[in-house]
């Protein structure tokens, strides 16, 4: 079978186990940056933050979700959003009005409580898409504009590739030089699970440096078991529900911004992956519906906000599977572990840098896609309005590494380098002359 010419739409083709396989890979694509979110926010409210299993099952259900509202057509995963950590970190170092007194186990419920009102932003996007159409709206986001975003999704995320692989090459190369190989050279089924694959044999690799005395390069332990037999083998997770204060919902809320733009480049790369125009049917609405009320449902009982994820979309841009109910599959896997801590610390001991190996393939699939959106709707960079929109949103994406802070009513609102990529695109497309885009006609079908 010939990957790369004939993508797989309906999955049910291979076989039900081969479906279920799929379906681990997309689980291992998103697990690793899902658990990473929780864990770093835990490090913010000195261990009493979020929950790995909490954010495990609404990461499925969120997914799940997701499909219902987008017409069950949409090969996306929903896993925990990175945007809001600066929301989150902000939160924890409150220490005035009601939050004067507080444990940072106090004050975790305030931070979810303004990803509820983010989360419901989305719909405001939505309904002003449904009232005025969506032509109207993506005349101001062109292949020009989502492109270089899409690009700037892939590179933005480079660092955190190469921070995990670094932490032992070794490892890297091996889940990289695995995947690569599967993807090329591999046969059958070994060609469309090429992640998997790179997991497998990159874990076992580990096992076999750990078991010889081998470390780190720092000198940590390749594997740590400690938390896997701390572990229980089954258990509820600790959900809590939150709480709302104007001062945790300015900090929070306002990062929607960033989020909503971030969600139209992931449908852009999504539609132009998979060859399906998904910001028209079903529509770029109903995708922020789902995007908006995961994420507010997650919050409202203690979780992350959730977002697309650019993981999941380069490994169907490696395995052309396309098949949404594979990635449904995943969200199922992800509801199941949160009930199971033991196998979900299993998991989370996969070693940084095979994760960082494994990155080094997805996040520039993600960027190359962008570039690929670009040529195929024929983006004419002889046109000096084109090359200069380009040029600002790659260079705000990847120049505000660390988001543009400013103070309103005396509260720290931080834009990250997408969402002022994003605008500044936007805005440049919309004032700019010779804008002779017309949505439908030009981007794929």
């Amino acid at each position: 079978m010939n990957n790369e010419t004939q993508p797989i739409r309906d999955a049910s083709v291979l076989g039900l186990p081969k479906m279920l396989i799929l379906g681990l890979q997309h689980m291992f694509a998103m697990f690793g940056a899902t658990v990473l979110v929780p864990i770093l926010v835990n490090g913010y409210f000195e261990g009493e933050g979020l929950s790995v299993q909490v954010t495990l099952i609404f990461a499925g259900l969120g997914t799940l979700f997701f499909h219902l509202c987008s017409k069950f057509q949409i090969p996306a995963f929903l896993g925990s959003s990175f945007a809001f950590l600066g929301g989150f970190s902000t939160v924890a170092n409150l220490d005035t009005g009601i939050f004067a007194d507080m444990t940072m186990g106090e004050k975790l419920p305030y931070a979810c409580g303004g990803i509820v009102v983010a989360g419901l932003l989305y719909l405001i996007l939505a309904l002003i898409i449904k009232v005025v159409g969506i032509k109207k709206v993506m005349r101001f986001l062109p292949p020009v504009v989502t492109g270089p975003i899409i690009i700037c999704i892939g590179l933005s995320l480079a660092p955190s590739a190469i921070s995990n692989a670094s932490t032992n090459w070794i490892l890297a190369i091996i889940a990289l030089a695995v995947i690569i190989i599967f993807n090329i050279w591999g046969k059958g089924m070994f060609k469309i699970i090429p992640i998997l694959m790179g997991v497998v044999i990159s874990y076992v690799a580990a096992l076999i440096m750990n078991a010889c005395g081998m470390t780190n390069p720092d000198g940590s332990a390749i594997l740590n078991f400690a938390n896997v037999a701390a572990a229980d083998w089954v258990g509820m997770p600790p959900f809590e529900l939150c709480k709302f204060d104007i001062t945790a919902i300015l900090v929070m809320a306002p990062i929607a911004l960033a989020t909503m733009m971030e969600h139209i480049g992931d449908m852009s790369a999504i539609s132009a992956t998979t060859g399906k125009n998904f910001i028209e049917d079903p529509g770029l609405h109903r995708t922020l519906i789902g995007d908006g009320l995961a994420t507010s449902f997650s919050a409202m009982f203690g979780g992350p906000a959730n977002t697309t994820y650019g993981e999941n979309t380069g490994v169907l841009e490696l395995s052309k599977v396309y098949d949404p109910r594979v990635i449904r599959l995943a969200a199922i896997y992800a509801i199941v572990l949160s009930f199971l801590p033991k196998f979900a610390e299993i998991i989370s001991s996969l070693p940084s840098a095979i994760i960082g190996g494994i990155s080094f393939m997805l996040y520039g699939m993600i960027s190359a896609i962008g570039v690929r959106n670009v040529v195929e709707n024929k983006v004419d960079f002889t046109q000096s309005r084109n090359l200069i929109i380009a040029a600002v949103i790659l260079v705000c994406g990847l120049g505000f590494s660390s988001g543009l802070t400013f103070t309103i009513a005396g509260t720290s609102i931080t834009l990250t380098g997408l969402a002022i990529a994003a605008l500044a695109g936007i805005i440049l497309n919309a004032i700019l002359p010779g804008n002779d885009y017309s949505f439908g006609e030009s981007e794929v079908s």
